[in-house]
């Protein structure tokens, strides 16, 4: 199914005491190289945004995180650390799935069989009482986007497996109240790791690869404003990063601009993380 641009019928499946809270909210159950997969949930709507964790991982920290149902899944993009879910959770619950037509055609013929709703980049539509923007972003997929969310007053973007950041990129994430942000390698890191042979390093800091914290420093140096409150740092390499590390660098970002209120948080791969309040 073609999504309508900013009019798709509503999949009200949430429980009761997820329905009447005012706020934005997401949280991260797992993000890193082995998995990706973030929450998010407004009054009426939760949804998920990529099920890169095993669909047993998937259920158990949305249900440690208070989660039974899910109203909708967002794709980034194919790859398996953002899919790896997906096949088995669909055949067990009977979730709509938004993702771009090219992207899904790649997934339909992996086998998984599913409630698909497709949409070009670019292309805003709702789900619920969430309005969904999408937006294309460089990296080795076939057609990979990244998504801000909206209800009511707030934002709340998302960005990850992106090589460049791109003016389209910047311009969609401005104004945005919480942010989701690759933070994947730190320059010196990847230069100085004996793991990886010199191609794979050209491929991760190409521009269809991942952000540095310098580019992600970039970006947000350029959206962050008064009223941004959460940044979450997200698709940390355990050997080309740290936890320290990418935080300082987005920290000295934020301060020099006079924003050293705002939270910085790093997702990681083995638990989850949040709920941060938008």
């Amino acid at each position: 199914m073609q999504v309508s641009v900013a009019n798709q019928a509503p999949y009200l499946t949430s429980d009761a005491h997820l329905r009447h809270d005012p706020h934005v909210q997401f949280a991260i159950l797992g993000s890193g190289s082995s998995g990706n997969a973030t929450l998010a949930k407004c009054a009426h709507t939760t949804l998920l945004i990529d099920a890169g964790l095993s669909s047993k991982q998937l259920v158990a920290r949305a249900q440690k995180l208070g989660v039974e149902a899910i109203d909708g899944i967002l794709l980034t993009h194919e790859h398996g650390d953002h899919v790896r879910g997906l096949k088995t959770l669909l055949k067990q619950r009977n979730i709509p799935l938004y993702t771009t037509s090219a992207t899904a055609h790649v997934l339909r013929e992996t086998g998984i069989v599913g409630s698909w709703h497709t949409f070009e980049a670019g292309q805003a539509f709702a789900i619920g009482d969430v309005t969904v923007q999408s937006f294309s972003i460089l990296h080795d997929a076939v057609d990979p986007v990244g998504y801000v969310l909206r209800c009511g007053e707030k934002n709340l973007g998302l960005i990850s497996d992106a090589g460049h950041v791109t003016h389209s990129v910047t311009q969609h994430l401005q104004g945005m109240h919480g942010l989701y942000l690759e933070a994947n390698y730190d320059d010196d890191l990847l230069a100085a790791d004996t793991k990886r042979p010199w191609s794979i390093k050209q491929r991760i800091s190409s521009r269809h690869g991942h952000l540095s914290n310098r580019q992600a420093a970039e970006l947000l140096e350029n959206i962050s404003h008064a009223a941004l409150r959460h940044v979450v740092l997200g698709h940390l390499s355990s050997d080309c990063n740290c936890r320290q590390i990418a935080t300082r660098t987005m920290r000295d970002v934020l301060t020099s601009k006079g924003l050293a209120d705002v939270q910085i948080n790093c997702a990681c791969q083995d638990e989850t993380c949040g709920w941060w309040q938008l």
